[in-house]
Order: C-alpha cells, then sequence, then structure tokens
C-alpha cells in the first residue's frame, strides 16, 4: 500500500512538472511579436540595409543635392569650382571655400567679410584670400571675386555669375 501511494505521488509529480513545463514555455513563446527572435542575417541583410537608407534620407534632406555642372550648388562635401577672371562666388550662409589655384579675393558689402576658419581671423572687402586656407561665409551676400583664373573647392549653397 505504501508503496502504490508512492508511485501515485511520484506520477502526479510528473504531470504537474510537464503541465508547468509546458505552460511555462508557451508563455515565453520565442519568436512572437512579444518577443521577436532576430537572426544575424535579418540584422545584415534587412534591418541595416534599411537604416542606411533612412540615414542617407535624412543627410540628403537635411544638406541638399549636388546640382551637376550649373552655376550653383548645394552639396554636403567639396566640389571644385572653376572660376575665370573677374566671375564671383557668392556663398550662402554657412558656405565654405578654399583657394587652391590662382587669385582671388573677398566680396563683402560690410564687416566682416569672410571667416579664415584656419587662423580664426576675418578677411575685409578687398583681402586676398591664402591658398589652401579655408573661409565661411556667415553672412548673406558674401562671396570670392577671380583676380586671375582660380579653381576653389567649395561646400555648401553658392552661385557664379
Amino acid at each position: 500500500m505504501k508503496k502504490d501511494r508512492w508511485l501515485l505521488r511520484s506520477i502526479v509529480l510528473l504531470a504537474l512538472s510537464a503541465v508547468l513545463m509546458t505552460t511555462v514555455s508557451l508563455a515565453a513563446e520565442a519568436g512572437s511579436s512579444g518577443d521577436p527572435l532576430v537572426t544575424l542575417s535579418y540584422l545584415n541583410d534587412t534591418f541595416f540595409n534599411t537604416l542606411m537608407q533612412r540615414v542617407d534620407q535624412k543627410i540628403a534632406e537635411r544638406t541638399g543635392q549636388a546640382v551637376p555642372g550649373g552655376g550653383s550648388s548645394s552639396a554636403a562635401s567639396f566640389a571644385v569650382v572653376t572660376l575665370s577672371e573677374g566671375q564671383t562666388l557668392t556663398g550662402d550662409i554657412g558656405c565654405e571655400v578654399m583657394l587652391r589655384v590662382g587669385g582671388a579675393v573677398c566680396v563683402s558689402p560690410s564687416d566682416p567679410g569672410l571667416i579664415d576658419e584656419t587662423t580664426a581671423s576675418t578677411l575685409a572687402n578687398g583681402g586676398a584670400l591664402v591658398q589652401n586656407h579655408l573661409y565661411m561665409m556667415t553672412i548673406e551676400g558674401r562671396g570670392v571675386r577671380a583676380t586671375a583664373a582660380a579653381k576653389v573647392l567649395a561646400r555648401g549653397s553658392y552661385t557664379v555669375t
């Protein structure tokens, strides 16, 4: 009789354990919307591509797109601009230019003309640009006029007249 109780208790305990483990495993279902199962291939092939496309779209929206071959541009990277003698590059606020070849002077209706980011100084109207110095337009109507054929690197929105 005692052996039968022991066997009965063991069977009941095993049945309760099985029911409890089944309940826990169903509640913690992997791959459900509450607990998604994410694989490395999903991250590499789908998620990161989607994320990078969104980042590229946001960057393009904030910085604008380069206008190829025209007299104006808006770009996040530097573009080579060739100026003939007398031509003027006028930049929007935040436009940066660097004289690489030739000669150019600052064009500005008032002070400060251009900010020389290389030396942390200002350049007044008519002041000559120094080659390989980075200049920024911080007020509208600022620009550079070529005194000889010149090549400048420009980043930001500008027009050439």
